[in-house]
């Protein structure tokens, strides 16, 4: 009989504004190959008629989705919780965390119709609902840390008091942590106190379903290209995580040796304007291009087109950026701080706020075909045993484990 699973969370694609909403389809579409029942909880109305959603899960039955009305975001800064807690408006409510608490009341109120056997609940927006699912049910509770508070704002300076606590809450009453990356797990038990034997790395993984891994033959760079430059491509989030700013100032670096280079900055954030402000301060913008968020077959081939991309996070609990690119053949540079580094060995490494060493690297792909041959292969051929089928086999275990511990004690 298939374990039923109880899961929280707050996107899914193709209703999602990041990569957490990319791992949840990963893992659960997985974890359903494995046998499991899941009922995903989403914040918000998800319109069930929506023909991609239907046809992305009509080959896996056992996925049900049900949605609570609640305008919550994964994706918000320190400075935007502040503004949000204060009263303020918008799409996120009058306070973020009146809905988070909404939320987990709402959620416990669907655990008590639903029978299940395990609650898995992902990221600190979903905690609460956990919770109290498992006050109200008595099942134990699984929760998924995709990125911690100290992540969200680059370090530990400035991190929101009342989301630590939320965080160190859910993760001390969990049954079970699951980190994405030794990184994660490290902050887990260093900021938070939670015992090293409760938290767990689960590596994410990589799935076609989620991405186009192929060109279209589409290449709307083929102009760059033709007349010889070559495009240094970032793709995600553009906030202080994410590092881009050093991005920016490693562009100067590398634009004095190689002035027949592009970069292609594609994504939004709260740093967008900052950062154009910056490249044209000193003098790049025709050299440092902006596109809004791209998906699907477009930002595929976009991905393809490029010579490298560049991931320099500041804070990067794991980041499936270098892994989709990898699988687009395309060489690939990422910070140290960040967890996929743990995993992949055929990508360059560097410490985010090393723009020196960054633009080295840089350089080295893009002036030197035999490495940029080398990383792309074999970075491609690395890339095919990092799979979400590999992570649902360790949370099997894991949660099986689990179960087996509750009915014995």
């Amino acid at each position: 009989m298939a374990t039923k699973v109880l899961m929280f969370g707050w996107e899914f694609p193709p209703h999602n504004s990041g990569g957490l909403g990319v791992a949840c389809l990963g893992l659960t579409r997985a974890l359903a190959k494995e046998g499991f029942d899941i009922t995903f909880v989403l914040p918000k109305v998800v319109d069930l008629g929506d023909s991609h959603v239907r046809i992305k899960f009509a080959d896996i039955s056992n996925i049900r989705f049900k949605s609570i009305n609640s305008p919550l975001s994964p994706y918000l800064t320190s400075g935007k919780y502040g503004k949000l807690f204060g009263g303020g408006s918008g799409i996120y409510g009058p306070n973020l965390l009146s809905e988070v608490k909404r939320y987990a009341l709402l959620g416990g109120a669907l655990a008590a119709e639903d029978e299940y056997e395990v609650i898995y609940a992902h990221d600190w927006l979903s905690f609460g609902a956990g919770l109290e699912a498992k006050r109200i049910s008595g099942k134990p509770l699984i929760v998924h840390v995709h990125a911690t508070e100290f992540d969200r704002c680059g370090g530990a300076n400035g991190i929101n008091s009342e989301v630590y606590e939320l965080e160190r809450v859910g993760m001390e009453d969990a049954d079970c942590v699951i980190a994405v990356s030794q990184l994660t797990k490290d902050t887990i038990t260093r900021h938070y106190g939670i015992p090293e034997e409760k938290v767990i790395v689960v590596h994410n993984g990589i799935d076609e379903a989620t991405f186009p891994y192929k060109s279209s033959g589409n290449n709307k760079l083929i102009g760059l290209k033709s007349a010889g430059y070559k495009v240094v491509l970032y793709y995600g989030r553009i906030t202080l995580q994410k590092g881009v700013d050093y991005l920016i100032r490693s562009a100067k670096l590398v634009l004095k040796k190689n002035p027949k280079t592009i970069f292609l900055i594609v994504g939004s954030g709260d740093m967008q304007y900052q950062l154009m402000q910056e490249a044209a301060y000193y003098k790049m913008g025709d050299k440092i291009l902006f596109q809004d968020f791209l998906r699907g077959q477009e930002l595929a081939d976009t991905v393809s087109a490029a010579d490298v991309v560049v991931m320099p996070s500041v804070s990067e609990p794991f980041g499936l950026v270098p892994l989709e690119s990898m699988k687009l053949n395309v060489p690939v540079i990422i910070s140290k701080q960040s967890g996929v580094s743990e995993v992949v060995q055929h990508v360059l490494k560097v410490d985010f706020w090393d723009i020196d060493e960054m633009a080295n690297k840089i350089l080295g792909i893009i002036n030197n075909p035999a490495l940029h041959e080398t990383l792309r292969v074999n970075g491609r051929a690395e890339v095919e045993f990092i799979n979400w089928d590999k992570a649902a086999v360790k949370l099997k275990g894991i949660i099986h484990k689990l179960l087996g511990w509750f009915q014995n004690k």
